[in-house]
């Protein structure tokens, strides 16, 4: 008789039970991850009635392959572009309601006489939403094109990071069973190292090898090579101390940059799905009904301080940034939920054994309880903030807009911040890459080459040198190269007041490499005089060669941003808009009426308000298109109005059509911006059509404050006067010049 493998009958029991939730699920409109728990608890140890799972600590490997694969499937989603470029307030937000739920957490654990360390991980259990459990929620409602969206997702995008840190430092808190502050402030550092690093060496080598072998790439090959991929991540992530799960995520962010992104993560979408759903299916495992029934209390305490606490925390974040009420409320009640991020939290607990066993079957009963509210959550946002527009003292409510306006929009940056910020991003990166060489040269490089090919102080010799000429490009690039050259010069034009912290920098800068030079020599060769020699042997080389080191670095630095912006950014979104606008995408549909009209034809602005500033036409991109311009099949319209006025408009454009290549002009250039007027100002006593905006920014001006007073769609004879806050759809390098004088 043929013996089937216990694991095999397993898996074939967990994923019936999961096909046949996920079809109910699917046929009331729940969300599957639900339908995955139910499955597990119908097979797990305390269901039994039907057959039950026999070898957990299989599935339990299954289960953590699930969680690389959920986490490597949220890190090509997550992008360190959009971290960088999400906005102040949607990180504002975000920070507030962390810190908030990780306090509201801690203080309800404790005020329910909890341990302490169930207390802190029931903090960072609450302290993440759901991305996708709001996603989901978002395209079944069909409010991706509201303002509060965009701001949720940018949200979404910093706790995807913060959630990562909060499993490195739990982790640390964990095996360590105390409060130690040099050893939590070591595990941020070196977290933020290695992040450096990974992305700096996965952004040149990934893409350049995916490129390369790009011919080879069929369907399967590119699924193998990205799986490998993150396993390879996986594997130096343990290797240097940190969980699997963040080496999947860093991978994923990686491969989220390249122009590949889209196909990966189209392959490895079935790999995820079946990987995820065994995740969640074990989770439902772990949960016993009799807890559920005996800890009922404090599951329904948790559940009314997450949403309670979230909407609070979000709301009062997104004020705080400087959005208006009504995106705050909407913002609040959208992210009152827990999920995936939250499980493995809980797992993480469970697995170093550091939480009590409630704690786990909680969690995922806060989970489930506000999965079902969210949807309903976001239906009633926008009825509460009518009422709270109604219930609440006028003043307030004009304290609020006054807020909002006056936060809205960009500010000039001044020369001595420019340049600040361009000497410390050089030398964080080029900091990190030196300690990265110096490492490898004194742990690995030099005992190999000891090893096997030259021994003594020949090979001591030859590990050093190799050292040094590999660090030279990057000495060079942070000791003595030019930065921010405009910025520099206007401060060093100004002798009176800049001329000494300008120097100052530049002595630091090159003390900096210095330091590095003898740290690495002195790994090598402990006396301070061979120090000294060689230190003045490479500075000396350095300058001699300074044009060719230059040059190199040069291509470096252009192989690096050649992969960095292969990938066109989509769904680019301002960080604060006036008057509730904001920028939306819509797709002229191929039977559309629309097809064929001009804009003047059409009046789009004069029917529904709503102004159209780029029109993307495959690889072609029109901005601030003119009245005579003609809309075509398939052609993505960049709009701004409000939420009103574009879900009016939506109906006529809305599509779904395939993803257009690479365009011509970048369409995140493409935003809204905020331009105060004085009596100095190039088109000062100019109206908006004679002032050459359009021309020169390929800007639009579509409001005007003035004296208290706010002017949507100004007529272009208009005439702008000292104090006018202008508010320009354009490209933003081009717009910030009319600060400058530039037009």
């Amino acid at each position: 008789m043929i013996h089937l493998p216990v694991l095999i009958t397993d898996l074939g029991l967990i994923l019936a039970a999961a096909g046949i939730t996920t079809l109910l699920f699917k046929r009331i409109r729940q969300p599957l991850v639900l339908g995955y728990i139910l499955a597990g608890l119908l097979v797990g140890p305390h269901v039994k009635f039907i057959p039950t799972v026999t070898d957990n600590e299989s599935i339990h490997i299954w289960a953590e392959i699930g969680v690389i694969f959920l986490l490597f499937s949220l890190g090509l989603e997550f992008s360190f572009k959009k971290l960088v470029k999400v906005g102040g307030s949607a990180g504002i937000t975000a920070i507030v309601e962390v810190v908030f739920m990780l306090l509201t957490g801690f203080a309800a654990g404790k005020l329910m006489g909890w341990a302490t360390m169930d207390s802190i991980f029931l903090g960072g259990i609450l302290s993440v939403s759901s991305t996708t459990i709001i996603i989901r929620a978002f395209e079944e409602l069909g409010v991706k094109h509201k303002k509060f969206a965009g701001l949720v997702f940018g949200v979404l995008i910093v706790e995807d990071l913060v959630a990562i840190l909060l499993l490195v430092l739990l982790s640390t808190l964990a095996v360590s069973q105390q409060f130690a502050g040099p050893e939590m402030l070591e595990s941020i550092l070196k977290l933020g190292f290695f992040l450096v690093l990974w992305f700096i060496g996965g952004i040149f080598l990934v893409p350049s090898f995916l490129k390369a072998t790009r011919k080879l790439m069929n369907d399967e090959t590119m699924l193998v090579v990205s799986i490998a991929l993150c396993l390879v991540m996986v594997l130096l992530a343990v290797k240097v101390g940190f969980s699997p799960a963040l080496g999947a995520f860093i991978m994923g962010s990686i491969l989220a940059e390249t122009t590949q992104a889209e196909r990966i993560e189209h392959l490895t979408k079935s790999v995820k799905d079946l990987f995820a759903a065994i995740f969640f299916v074990s989770v439902g495992m772990l949960i016993e009904p009799a807890i559920l029934v005996k800890y009922a209390v404090p599951i329904f305490i948790i559940t009314l301080a997450t949403v309670a606490g979230k909407f609070l925390s979000s709301g009062l974040g997104a004020l705080v940034s400087g959005q208006p009420l009504k995106t705050s409320v909407q913002t609040g009640m959208s992210l009152a939920q827990i999920g995936e991020f939250s499980f493995i939290i809980a797992t993480l607990g469970l697995t170093l054994k550091v939480t009590s066993d409630f704690l786990y079957p909680i969690a995922v009963a806060v989970s489930a309880v506000t999965t079902f509210t969210t949807p309903y959550l976001i239906k009633a946002s926008e009825p509460f903030y009518h009422f709270l527009e109604r219930t609440l003292p006028r003043k307030w409510i004009e304290a609020i807009n006054r807020y909002s306006s006056s936060t809205a929009g960009i500010t000039t940056l001044s020369d001595w911040k420019i340049l600040l910020k361009a000497y410390m991003s050089n030398t964080i990166i080029h900091s990190v890459i030196l300690i990265a060489i110096v490492f490898l040269g004194t742990k690995f490089m030099q005992p190999f080459i000891a090893q096997h090919l030259i021994n003594g102080k020949y090979g001591t010799a030859v590990s050093l040198v190799l050292s040094l000429v590999i660090m030279t490009p990057f000495l060079w690039a942070l000791a003595l190269r030019r930065l921010a050259r405009t910025a520099y010069s206007h401060l060093w034009l100004n002798k009176k007041y800049t001329r000494g912290p300008l120097i100052a920098l530049e002595v630091v800068r090159i003390a900096l490499a210095l330091f590095f030079v003898g740290f690495l020599i002195y790994q090598f060769y402990s006396t301070w005089i061979s120090v000294s020699v060689a230190v003045f042997l490479l500075v000396l080389g350095m300058f001699l060669f300074s044009r060719r080191l230059q040059s190199f670095y040069n291509r470096l630095e252009s192989r690096f941003l050649l992969n960095l912006n292969a990938r066109e950014r989509e769904n680019a979104q301002p960080d604060i808009l006036p008057w509730d606008t904001h920028l939306a995408d819509l797709v002229v549909a191929p039977e559309s009426n629309l097809v064929g009209k001009t804009l003047v034809d059409l009046a789009i602005r004069e029917k529904y308000g709503v102004n159209i500033a780029l029109i993307e036409r495959g690889k072609l991109m029109i901005p601030t298109p003119g009245r005579d311009e003609r809309l075509y099949p398939n052609d993505k319209l960049m709009v701004i109005g409000t939420d009103d006025q574009l879900a009016a408009v939506k109906a006529l454009f809305e599509t779904n059509i395939p993803e257009s290549q690479e365009p011509s002009f970048p369409r995140e250039e493409m935003t809204l911006q905020k331009v105060v007027i004085t009596s100095g100002s190039p088109v000062f006593g100019q109206s908006i059509r004679t002032s050459g905006i359009r021309e020169t920014t390929q800007g639009l001006v579509v409001g005007i404050e003035r004296s208290g007073q706010r002017i949507l769609n100004p007529d272009s004879g208009m005439v702008f006067e000292s104090g006018d806050v202008v508010w320009i759809v354009g490209n933003k390098k081009k717009v910030p010049e009319l600060m400058r004088g530039a037009i």
